[in-house]
């Protein structure tokens, strides 16, 4: 999510903006950009940090599943982490793999912030593929590792698989998952935005708490709804996995949900808050 940031300076102790100017934007397409080991090492970040990111989440989810088995003598509906150690387990996280692999691969971790930042202009298209590839393996992969570790509880328990809860039609679930990416991925752009970095020095070393604050909070709010998506690969994965037809029902809602949500966070972010479509005009006219 961090990209470099060029230097400002400071007149008389305070921060002048006038001396800022926005990095240039990724380019749409750059062949050149294939020919260099820093995007396959940002790759490779992006698709073992999704795979821990699931490995732990699914486990926690079948864990709590199992702890409130009320099948299973001595068990009681109480027992476990409940809902607010499930959020935990996701915003922990991202938290903890953001500040791991920001300095590496920005830290997306999923397919939905990583479009949000490509409309953004954050990421070049060649590069977003490449992430949305590597989530999506990464996420495979971890939710195979769960299952591997505990077999019969994975599938007994769901698998961590995403499902609309009952008592909520599908609009109510495609909205949830709308809005609540629409909240992580405005919380990416305001704490890695480069102008802010530049004025507050704190701001890029803080910048993993926000985001998985905003993952925990969304957690509480929409796991008794959709189990909370938010992040196609997470949805993805676990369906992969478990491949059985329910898995797959509601599947579409967890890819549609988190792009239209990241396609509105990152034009309100960039076009209105940060008023891009009129700096471009100024620009324009002060050019013809």
């Amino acid at each position: 999510m961090a990209k470099d940031v060029e230097q400002v300076t400071e007149q008389g102790g305070e921060y002048s903006a006038k001396d800022y100017t926005d990095p240039p934007p990724a380019p749409l397409i750059d062949p050149e950009e294939l020919t260099k080991w820093s995007l396959y090492r940002a790759a490779i970040a992006e698709f073992i940090a999704t795979l821990l990111f699931l490995y732990i989440t699914v486990l926690t989810i079948i864990g709590y599943k199992r702890q409130t088995d009320t099948n299973i003598p001595g068990n009681t509906e109480c027992d476990g982490v409940g809902i607010l150690g499930i959020a935990w387990a996701f915003g922990g996280m991202i938290f903890i793999l953001v500040y791991c692999t920001a300095g590496i691969s920005g830290g997306h971790i999923n397919p939905a912030v990583t479009f949000g930042l490509f409309l953004g202009r954050k990421v070049s298209l060649v590069r977003a593929l490449l992430y949305i590839i590597a989530q999506c393996a990464g996420a495979i992969s971890g939710a195979g590792l769960a299952k591997g570790f505990q077999k019969s509880y994975y599938n007994r328990y769901g698998g961590g698989v995403n499902l609309v809860s009952d008592g909520y039609n599908k609009g109510t679930a495609l909205g949830a998952e709308i809005i609540g990416t629409f909240v992580l991925v405005y919380t990416v752009f305001s704490a890695t935005d480069p102008k802010r970095n530049a004025r507050d020095s704190h701001v890029p070393v803080l910048a993993p708490l926000p985001i998985g604050f905003a993952v925990f909070m969304v957690h509480l709010a929409t796991i008794p709804v959709t189990g909370t998506g938010i992040n196609p690969a997470r949805s993805f994965g676990p369906a992969v996995i478990f491949n059985e037809d329910k898995a797959w029902d509601d599947q579409w809602i967890y890819w549609v949900g988190p792009f239209i949500g990241a396609a509105v966070a990152a034009f309100y972010h960039q076009y209105i808050l940060r008023a891009a479509a009129i700096k471009a005009l100024g620009s324009f006219r002060s050019n013809a």
